[in-house]
């Protein structure tokens, strides 16, 4: 792997200028002065005092490191990764060497006895950059392999988006085009109108794929597919939808999460049943989560082939997982010739009550 440049990727080093990750070095730090109060050295003994001013004093490495580091991090990125880690460690080694002397000499000078009498000057600042060192290289590279992983599942979640887009293409566009073409002399502005909800769902579905998308977005797109799919099933096809207002229609959702719901629920339920049958879609909050449930008349799941259908299914819970964390779930059951899912999601923002 290349090192980063400026400009064209992000960097590498790891970044510590957000808050949760300066709680972390601070936790951290404060660890270190807890094993060294406990570790069973036959020296001075650690009071309340020597505890405290050694907190502070780790807390100050800590904040000084994360701050020269959070600042430095272009910088350091440009360089290859080697040499940079080693530089980013160097730094931090420097820092606490140089504050370890100012900090004995002060110590000495103002007579405080907060370093103990047998500690010397270069026993105490070599001892606090070697501490400092190791500290920063263990957490370095433990938050460089998490956003190593964080990049992996976002790509995975990339992947899985991309693949449900191009299972829409193929099937999806030749049966759209066949029920189009049968409409073409029969029913010209029907078939010109189809036309264009086939152009705006797959403009919507798969030209703009690269950012999120909220709800309103996600449920114009189910409603595009659902009036092409009504041209190739007619009467068989009914929708019913349910809107309980009022509802976050600007929510940030990922991309695709509603359509292949829908798409399941035609493809491996209605178009399967000679009779055909209702697609029930409902849309509420409930106790500031956002409830999307999915239900319609379906064979039994020995009987039709699931597989496509848990594929999305899967794709879209492992996408709802990185998007919102343990906080989403996603149930689903077949029961009584009806199969039903039902996502829930957090609000980004309260609903007022109606």
């Amino acid at each position: 792997m290349h090192p980063a440049r400026s400009g064209d990727s992000e960097p590498w080093l790891p970044d510590l200028c957000r808050l949760p990750r300066l709680a972390m070095m601070f936790g951290v730090a404060e660890l270190v002065v807890l094993v060294l109060a406990l570790a069973p050295d036959g020296g001075t003994r650690w009071t309340p005092e020597r505890v405290v001013s050694a907190s502070g004093f780790a807390l100050w490495l800590a904040l000084t490191i994360a701050v020269l580091l959070c600042a430095s991090r272009r910088q350091l990125s440009r360089l290859p990764k080697a040499l940079g880690a080693l530089a980013a460690v160097a730094a931090a080694t420097l820092v606490a060497l140089l504050g370890a002397a100012l900090l004995h000499q002060l110590d000495r000078s103002l007579g405080y006895g907060l370093v103990p009498a047998g500690v010397r000057l270069p026993q105490f600042a070599l001892g606090s950059a070697a501490i400092a060192a190791l500290i920063t290289a263990v957490v370095l590279r433990y938050l460089y392999a998490v956003d190593g992983w964080q990049a992996q599942v976002r790509a995975s979640a990339r992947a899985q988006a991309d693949a449900l887009q191009a299972r829409i293409k193929p099937h999806f566009l030749f049966n759209s085009l066949n029920a189009i073409a049968g409409l073409v002399r029969r029913d010209p502005a029907l078939a010109e109108r189809a036309l264009l909800d086939l152009s705006d769902l797959f403009r919507a579905a798969l030209g703009a794929g690269e950012s999120d998308s909220s709800l309103r977005e996600e449920v114009e797109l189910a409603e595009r597919y659902l009036a092409i799919e009504a041209l190739r099933l007619g009467p068989r096809l009914q929708v019913a939808w349910e809107r309980r207002e009022p509802l976050p229609w600007d929510q940030p959702l990922p991309r695709l999460l509603l359509q292949p719901l829908v798409e399941n629920a035609v493809l491996h339920g209605i178009a399967r049943l000679p009779q055909g049958g209702t697609v029930e879609i409902a849309l509420e909050v409930q106790a500031q989560r956002l409830r999307i449930a999915v239900r319609n008349p379906a064979p039994p799941p020995r009987e039709r082939d699931g597989g496509g259908a848990q594929h999305a299914q899967r794709s879209i819970g492992h996408r709802l997982a990185y998007a919102f964390g343990p906080q989403a779930g996603m149930t689903s059951a077949w029961e009584a010739g009806y199969y039903r899912c039902e996502l829930q999601l957090p609000l980004a923002a309260p609903v007022p009550a109606g």
